[in-house]
């Protein structure tokens, strides 16, 4: 059942089909248990223990923030995942999946879950970052589709991605309203200068409604031969879509490479989860 206007969102596509490739390099200097040692060499990011898998952390976070309809989108070679979250005994959560049989790109994986997200707004979500609850909670907020804009200095600050990287990530510039006016990827220096003192870096979490679901349906390969979301977002935009972008000061937890695992160990293990 699609959503009324009066309905907060509570649907979540993650997706976790990526085939992990940073993940699956050896790092020098970097000690994993056998069960971390597994699942990196698979380059199944989510799976990765930190106490328990990542990604049980990532949905208990957006559970306590509304989001308890979770759709996961793997791989059809990702039975790992199915079984785990099948066998799994879940309190408040609905956890179902769709496969996306090649690793095309973000806008493809949004796609794979097209008829779990309907005509619904949903939370769409990497599933190989942490997102903080009162983040995502923001979102529920929104009337349009939306996305969190990240403060670039607090990102540095509470996160455990290093400055070099996030300067590398995609900036986001609004109107006066507030709405969404461009998403400048890999931006150069003189653009992050361009766009003030206080830029916001887009972290890939979108509360994204139907048109922006169709705009996928219809965009090219990027240049990196995928679908991509921004792209998606973009098209949608064109067409007369309001992308609202609700800044926050927070960080988020980045399980990319085998280098991030000892600082999210340190963040979250231990730490309880509620699925």
């Amino acid at each position: 059942m699609s959503q009324s206007p009066q309905t907060a969102p509570h649907k979540a596509v993650i997706m976790a089909r990526g085939l992990g490739s940073r993940m699956r390099k050896q790092a020098d200097g970097v000690e994993l248990t056998p069960e971390q040692q597994a699942a990196a060499d698979s380059g199944v990011k989510a799976m990765i223990s930190v106490g328990r898998p990542f990604l049980d952390h990532v949905i208990s976070a957006i559970a306590d923030a509304g989001f308890t309809d979770i759709c996961l989108v793997i791989g059809p070679e990702h039975d790992v995942i199915r079984d785990y979250y099948t066998a799994l005994d879940k309190q408040r959560v609905t956890i179902s999946y769709a496969v996306q049989d090649e690793p095309l790109g973000t806008a493809n994986a949004y796609l794979a879950a097209a008829e779990f997200a309907g005509d619904d707004r949903v939370l769409v979500i990497n599933s190989d970052n942490h997102y903080p609850t009162d983040a995502v909670a923001l979102l529920q907020q929104t009337t349009h589709s939306a996305c969190l804009g990240f403060d670039v200095e607090a990102l540095i600050a509470k996160s455990n991605i290093p400055a070099d990287r996030v300067n590398a990530f995609a900036l986001v510039t609004t109107d006066d309203d507030r709405h969404l006016d461009t998403i400048v990827e890999k931006p150069t220096a003189e653009q992050r200068a361009a766009v003030g003192e206080r830029p916001m870096v887009s972290m890939n979490c979108w509360l994204l409604g139907p048109a922006v679901l169709e705009a996928a349906r219809h965009i090219p390969l990027s240049a990196r031969g995928e679908y991509e979301l921004v792209d998606a977002v973009r098209a949608a935009k064109d067409a007369g879509e309001v992308i609202e972008v609700v800044p926050v000061k927070a960080g988020v937890l980045d399980m990319s490479s085998r280098a991030d695992i000892a600082d999210v160990v340190a963040a979250l293990g231990g730490k309880p989860c509620q699925l």
